[in-house]
Order: C-alpha cells, then structure tokens, then sequence
C-alpha cells in the first residue's frame, strides 16, 4: 500500500452556527451568518447535524479536513501512513498546537478522544463512524498509531469528516457529558456563547498554532428559519452572510449592487424515505408508486425555483463511486396500477413529517402532499423543529415501534465518497439511533457490497460493488428519490474568504470582512 501523504496543510476555520435573539453590536471585525436552523448539539461526535459540526470547526479542528473540492487536507495531523496490510495508521501530528484551555495538543489527546468514542457506554451518535478502530496506541508525544479490526479503504476521509475533531482532554475531564455547553478545542476560535435556538458566538483565539488568523475578531451565527428574515438580514446589514437563500428571491437580490448570489454545486440528495417495517411501505409497488406519483421537474421550480433537478441516482454526481442513473418518471397511470396490484385502489392515508421547519421546506411537504393526493394517498404533514427531530425519529431506540412513516430529509455524503452516502442512510446497521436509515431498509445484497467495498483498494472492484448497492436500493425504493440541490447563499461584497462547501458545509479560513 502506498505511504499517504498529504502536504501543504491548510487552515480550516469552519462555521460557527447560530441563532436570531438580542445580540451585542457589531463592530467592524465582527461577522453575523444567518442560518436556517437551530443546532442539536455542540459536540461534534454526538450530531449528525452538518450544520452543528460545522459550527464546530470554529473552535475544533481535526487530524485532517476536506478542502472546497471535497480532497483530504492535512491539518492536524502532518501525514498518514497505513500498513502493508491496511490494518494499521501511523500518524505524525503538528508540533507545538496548544487547546484554547492551556493543553498541550499530542498523541494522547487523539487517544482520548477516539477511545471516548469508542466507548459504547458514552452513546455517542458518531459511534459507527469509528466502531472498525481495533486500539489507539501513543507511539511518542507526537505519534499516533490506530490499528482498525477491518481494512477500511475510507479510514483517512472518516478522520476528515468534522465530527473527527480533537477535543481538550482537561475540558472532557471537567465536563463530561457536559462538554457540549464547554466545547474547547485547538481551533481559531474560542467558544463564547450558545443560546439554543437563538444563537452561537465564537471570538479570535489569540493563542492558535497559525500566526496570522483569523482575521475577525467575532462570527455569530443565527438562526432564523424565516426565508424572507434571512434575506433580509443581509440587505440590512444585520448580517453578511445568508446560507440558504429562499430561491425565489434570487433573482431579486441579484439587482442589489452591494449583495453578491452565489448558485454553488451540490451534493446534496432530497429525499422521502419510507418505513418499511409498517403497511403499505412493505410493499415495494407501493414505494414505487410514490416514486412514480412525484413530478420532480415541478418540484425543483416550485420550491426551489429551478434551483435543483432530479435525483439522477441514490449517490449524487460528486461524490466517488456514484452511479449515474436516469430519474423516475413522472407517471400518475402507473402510480395507480402499482397502488391497485398492491392493493390500495382507493389509496391510503399516513404522516408526512419534514425533518426541517424552514420555509423551503414548507413548501417541498406542501406540494408532496398535493401530488400524493392525485394517486388516493392522504397525508398529514408536520414541519420538525430539531428537539422534535431528535427524539421522534433519531432516538427511537425499538424499530418495531419507532413512530415515524413518511419522512423528507436531506443528506450530504460529507467525507466524499460513497460509502457516507449509503451506509448510515441504507445498510442494515444504520437504523436509529445508530444512525440515520429512517426507511428501515435492510438489504444483505447491499450490506454485502457495503462492506466489501470498505475491505478493498481495488479502484474497479470498489465502483462494481457500490454499482450493485447501488442498482439494488434504486430498484428496492425505500425513499422516494427527489431532487439534488444547488447551494444559494448570498453575501455582502464587503465579505471576501467565506465558502458553502458541497456538502452543505462551510470553508472560510480566509474569512475577512473589508472596509
């Protein structure tokens, strides 16, 4: 196996998220970014929230990040050299880092956080992400070594993944379960303030390892699931950076001379999925019928104003070993045949809850529910805040029982390949609360080709086997494929260095704010 090098290392600042409530004012150096929903956590390996772990590589880093292309960057971490056998990492990590609490940064620290991962007792929700790390071993102060149970061709991407962050040891020693009220890690940022549902603020850490930066001196992050409040906020000035933008009001604030609208690409998936382990959803004419029943293309310039398109696949172009495939049609006859052989000529009724309450979403439920009702199916629709989110969908802790049916929801496939983009959404071990496979699907074809795929290095083996997963879950139907999305932020002109990533996330080590 080739030694893994990565060189140029690159600052990572990250998001910092936050929330609409009474704020101090704003000084010149201090940035406001109105986001669209409120933070489940401040504990990078307790949420699977995008937003939330973006917010924490303000003041969290990791061994490594993604850059804007989705490539694995050192950050942490100076390089990674995997055994022969692909069995064992050994790490060399950055000299001289120090946590915003006085710690030194150093191989044991990496051990603490991976082995409190690690630790099933903890029920931390990114378990699964480290579960075939077999030891963490100190090598030297600043050398690390992670045998894994398993090969795992992922491993590197799995460490860049923003729920990877190094966490002070003093802080998790003081804190405990806590910590995520007290996160302190090696990052640009020190934590000042979190007001759940309102708001996050961070502010310049005099004491980073990378002279120079940041070059702000506060980011406060609000959440304001208005679409109109949001855009608005930076046509104010209230804020200078808005993700996501209400698509219909693009076309409007491109006439602004002091706003800048970026459409940035997506990976992005928009999806209903389907409880399988409950009538009709066992049924797979069923699952297609709802396929079927779905006019995509209208969908995008409904809610999105054509800032989408349909779903060309269960992986979306972008991400490694995707399969291109062409949309399910939009076939109200054949909806209703399939409904009529599976035995609901007359349709059903159940619930359609969104795991989001912004007002894109709003309308997303609100024309699904109109399309379902042309094929006989009724369904009650309910926007999620996030608590709601977390304990009726992501606790659930019995399958049997577990509440939700119809579910819309989104997924980015943030450590860039494929494997991110079906295991916690599609394989038999990603039911809640381990993860995120809210249709309950469980395929052995597709955890075969899953797995399997993880064991090899083999370009062309690895893309056959995600190729068969694949064309199995397309066929199978848990979800109901919908759209990829384009990211549409808008920022004012005086705001230079502040990126949405394709995953949803946000890049701004070079965050500045001009005159």
């Amino acid at each position: 196996m080739k030694h893994f090098k990565i060189k140029n290392s690159i600052l990572a600042l990250s998001f910092a998220a936050g929330i609409f409530g009474a704020l101090p004012v704003m000084a010149n150096e201090d940035v406001t970014v109105a986001v669209e929903i409120a933070l489940d956590s401040l504990d990078p390996y307790n949420t699977n929230s995008t937003l939330a772990q973006a917010v924490g590589k303000s003041y969290y880093e990791g061994l490594f990040q993604f850059d804007k292309d989705l490539k694995v960057q050192p950050l942490l971490a100076e390089s990674a050299q995997p055994s022969d056998d692909g069995l064992s990492y050994t790490i060399k990590l950055r000299d001289g880092v120090k946590f915003q609490d006085g710690t030194d940064f150093n191989a044991e620290a990496v051990k603490v956080n991976l082995d409190r991962v690690l630790d099933k007792s903890n029920g931390l929700a990114r378990y699964n992400q480290f579960s075939r790390i077999e030891k963490v071993d100190v090598i030297d102060p600043l050398t690390v070594k992670i045998t894994l149970k398993e090969p795992f061709s992922a491993f590197v991407n799995a460490l860049a993944h923003p729920s990877a962050m190094m966490i002070s040891p003093t802080a998790l020693k003081k804190w405990g379960k806590d910590i995520t009220f007290h996160p302190v890690g090696t990052g640009p940022f020190e934590f000042v303030d979190w007001k759940p549902a309102e708001y996050v603020k961070v502010k310049k850490f005099d004491g980073y390892w990378n002279k120079g930066y940041p070059k702000i001196d506060t980011l406060t992050f609000r959440t304001v699931t208005d679409n109109n409040t949001r855009a608005a906020m930076v046509q104010t000035g209230e804020a200078q950076f808005a993700y996501p933008l209400p698509f219909e009001q693009a076309k409007l604030l491109e006439k602004n001379d002091k706003l800048e609208v970026v459409a940035a690409p997506s990976i992005i998936a928009r999806y209903i999925s389907m409880n399988m382990l409950h009538k009709p959803f066992d049924d797979v004419r069923v699952r297609q019928a709802i396929n079927y029943a779905i006019n995509k293309e209208a969908l995008a310039k409904v809610a999105f104003a054509g800032y989408a398109f349909p779903s060309q696949g269960v992986v979306p172009q972008g991400v490694a070993y995707a399969k291109k495939m062409d949309p399910w049609p939009y076939d109200v006859k054949k909806a209703k045949e399939l409904l009529k052989e599976a035995g609901y000529p007359d349709g059903f009724s159940s619930t359609l809850w969104s795991a989001y309450n912004d007002g894109t979403s709003a309308k997303v439920v609100q024309f699904l529910q109109q399309q379902l009702g042309q094929v006989g199916i009724k369904v009650s629709v309910e926007l999620l805040e996030s608590g709601q989110r977390v304990q009726r969908v992501q606790s659930a802790k019995d399958p049997e029982t577990a509440p939700v049916r119809m579910y819309y929801a989104g997924w980015s496939a943030s450590t860039g390949e494929a494997d991110w983009a079906i295991r916690p959404l599609l394989t038999t071990s990603g039911w809640p609360p381990v993860f995120n496979n809210t249709a309950y699907y469980s395929n052995k074809k597709v955890d075969d080709a899953v797995e399997n795929a993880l064991l090899t290095t083999d370009e062309a083996k690895k893309q056959a086997l995600y190729d068969t997963a694949q064309d199995q879950i397309w066929n199978d139907a848990p979800w109901a494929f919908l759209t990829t999305i384009k990211l549409l932020s808008v920022h004012s002109k005086k705001l230079t260095g502040f990126n949405v990533m394709p995953d949803g996330s946000f890049q701004f080590q070079d965050v500045d704010l001009n005159p």
